[in-house]
């Protein structure tokens, strides 16, 4: 099982026990924490998010206020083969342990403006490009495909517009 999840910022101590009390209910395999907020990841850190010993992880530290990724996934059940870090994502190209089978996650965490996510399109092309493997995403990308996500605000973006095509 995969779990994506915008924690909009993992910093302090309560909240990440409350996080590891989720994903202890919730029992992912691979697990992915968008908008983490966190300038440097540790051991200490994923372990006070997630208490399996066999976890394995794979993060974007913020630059500036905002954003930063976490991929994380339990070791018994996929091998990281290969990874990329990029500027708005993390991509993890795991095997299946009893299978062997093999794909890719790609956890994203997009730009909040619309001049870079061109950008951030670009970076899962060129990776998808890269790996010829079943891909499965997850994360924020901080886009607005209809009109009615936007409350308050009644202008319509290039990738409104496109969806209403």
């Amino acid at each position: 099982m995969i779990l994506s999840w915008n924690v909009r910022g993992l910093n302090v101590l309560n909240k990440r026990l409350r996080v590891k009390n989720l994903i202890h209910k919730w029992r992912g395999d691979v697990i992915c924490f968008q908008e983490t907020k966190l300038k440097s990841v540790n051991t200490s850190i994923v372990r006070s998010l997630w208490s399996c010993h066999y976890v394995g992880w794979v993060d974007l530290v913020v630059e500036g206020a905002s954003g930063g990724i976490i991929v994380m996934w339990d070791r018994r059940v996929v091998e990281l083969i290969d990874h990329y870090v990029g500027d708005f994502m993390v991509a993890c190209h795991f095997k299946n342990v009893d299978y062997g089978v093999e794909w890719a996650f790609a956890g994203v965490y997009g730009p909040n403006l619309e001049i870079f996510r061109r950008a951030l399109w670009d970076e899962m092309a060129g990776v998808c490009c890269c790996w010829d493997l079943p891909w499965c995403s997850g994360g924020d990308f901080n886009v607005k495909r209809f009109p009615s996500e936007r409350v308050g605000d009644s202008h319509l973006t290039n990738s409104i517009m496109i969806s209403l095509i």
